[in-house]
Order: structure tokens, then sequence, then C-alpha cells
């Protein structure tokens, strides 16, 4: 199929079409500039993208499935993508977060997506942002994105959700302190979910004190949930939309928006460049700046210029 037929196929919302985008999104396909120029070329509107995060077992799956719920009661078109584990054996995703969001399966209105995450570090895939693009494309109104759950590296998010959702439950030990120097600072919202359980008020005192103890423009709230029985979604959902409020009239969010495309094009030139030396890798050229660095007294980072000259 060409790859106008397939883009306007994913603009109709048919999800065969949106799936085989993404799969070759993920999987580098050589005709990916060619879909990003035509993405690009007719701008889709701009969707409202959250991110969820937190340490494992906080409920991220059960609560994005939550909120996929809430937005679909505002009418709402939903995309998610699930950035899983990858699989030792395929590098595929693991699918756990697919499973737990099912009864969401047959709404045509909502498009779930696992991701694998293939090694990179951060609780996000290399392809997330030309995904956003592909849902945004599609009609998505609202993409919730669900990081893997690796707990103080996971900040990656932050530079790419307009609003991030940090997670916690009680009863997890000294999970908030554990967490505080990573992805706590990233929060524009606290939920603390499974708050059925013992220690929920002492998880959300402590919360409040760690918010106090830094000056933001923006102080976070923090809700509590019971996201496998639906308590606290409208809560949620009312909180997002205090923060997307802040960000518009604060200007934070056109802001956000920029430092998004310029990470992204920067992430693709990155990319380009390591293509190229991989191609160098064994190289006679390599080789010969190695033994000069070794044994000629060449300083690495001539070497390098030297390098980066002959592959530019």
């Amino acid at each position: 199929m060409e790859v106008s037929d397939l883009i306007a196929r994913a603009r109709d919302g048919q999800p065969r079409a949106v799936a085989r985008l993404i799969s070759m999104v993920e999987n580098g396909s050589p005709l990916l500039r060619e879909i990003m120029v035509e993405l690009c070329a007719d701008r889709p509107h701009r969707a409202r993208i959250i991110g969820l995060t937190g340490s494992p077992g906080v409920g991220k799956s059960t609560s994005t499935g939550m909120l996929v719920q809430a937005f679909r009661k505002r009418d709402k078109k939903v995309g998610v993508l699930a950035v899983d584990p990858s699989s030792p054996f395929t590098g595929g995703a693991l699918l756990g977060d697919r499973v737990r969001m099912q009864d969401h399966a047959t709404d045509p209105e909502v498009f779930i997506r696992s991701m694998a995450s293939r090694g990179h570090l951060g609780g996000l895939s290399w392809a997330t942002p030309q995904a956003l693009r592909v849902l945004e494309a599609a009609g998505c109104e609202v993409i919730l994105i669900e990081t893997v759950g690796v707990g103080q590296a996971e900040v990656d998010i932050a530079s790419l959700a307009d609003t991030t959702v940090v997670l916690l439950a009680p009863g997890m030990g000294d999970g908030v302190q554990a967490a505080k120097a990573g992805i706590l600072e990233v929060a524009d919202v606290f939920v603390v979910n499974k708050a059925d359980r013992d220690g929920t008020q002492a998880t959300i005192r402590e919360l409040r004190n760690m918010i106090g103890l830094v000056e933001r423009a923006w102080r976070p709230p923090i809700v509590p949930t019971v996201a496998y029985r639906g308590e606290g979604a409208d809560d949620v959902v009312n909180a997002l939309d205090e923060h997307l409020a802040y960000l518009e009239e604060s200007g934070e969010l056109a802001r956000r928006h920029h430092v998004r495309a310029r990470d992204e094009i920067e992430a693709i030139a990155l990319t380009t460049l390591r293509s190229r030396f991989a191609h160098l890798h064994g190289d006679s050229r390599l080789d010969a700046l190695a033994t000069r660095v070794l044994d000629t007294g060449l300083d690495p980072y001539t070497a390098a210029d030297e390098l980066l000259a002959a592959v530019g």
C-alpha cells in the first residue's frame, strides 16, 4: 500500500492503518521519512498529551484505563501508548498493559498500542514522539502515555507530555523518599492510588511536606483514587483540567511544545549520526585514528573532530 493511502486510511480512523504506521515507526522503516513528511504537511490538530509514570505496582495500567473511561464520558477520542519492557526473545512489548485495558478494546474511539522500550532508558520507547504524530493524525484528542515503571530514571515523560501524572500507593515502605530525587520532581499532578489501604493519609502528608520544600509556580495537587473501582476519576480529570488552564494562561504550554519539537529534531539528528558511525565501526579510518591516539599522542577530541568531518 502506498504511504499516502495508508495515511489517508489512518486519518479516517481505521485502526489497522494506524497500527501499521506505528509499527513502521517502531521498526525504523525506510519509508519513515516519507511518512513524517506527509503527516506534517497537512498539519493535524494538536492532541492533549498526558503522561503517567510511577514505580511498579502503583496501578498505572488500571489508572490509565480509569482515565480512558473518564475522557470517553466527555466524548473524547482517546489514544493510549503503553510502553512495556521488551521481550528478551523477540524484542517486542510484553503486552501486560494492554491486557489490563481490555474493557476498552472494542470501543472504536479508543486506540491502545503497546510499544516496546527496546532498551531505551527513561521509561519510553525511542519511537514515542513519532507515534504521537500518527495518533494525532488519526484524530485522537487525548493521548495517554504510560511509561515502563522503572522508578527514579523515568523522567523522559516530562519533556514529552503536557501534563505528567506521578502515581504512588500507600504501604510501599519508603517509596516516596526513594523516588523524591527522580520522578517526584517532574510531577504536575500526584495521584495516590489504592487509597482504600492503610497509610493513605500518611503518604499524602509526606507528599505535602515534600511539595512545600520546593518553590514552583504550579503547586501539584494530590488526588487519592481507587482506580480499579473508578473512585476519584473525576477528581483526577479536574486536576488535569486545572493544570491545562494554568499552562495556557502562563504560556508554559507553548514553551513545552517548542521544547518537545526541539528535542524530537535533536533525537532524529543524533540517531542519524549514530547510524553513520555504525557504518564506520571497524572501518580503516576509525582504526587509524585509534592507533594514532594510542601511539602518536593525538588527543581523542581532535580524533573525534576528524571522524565527525568524515561522517558529515
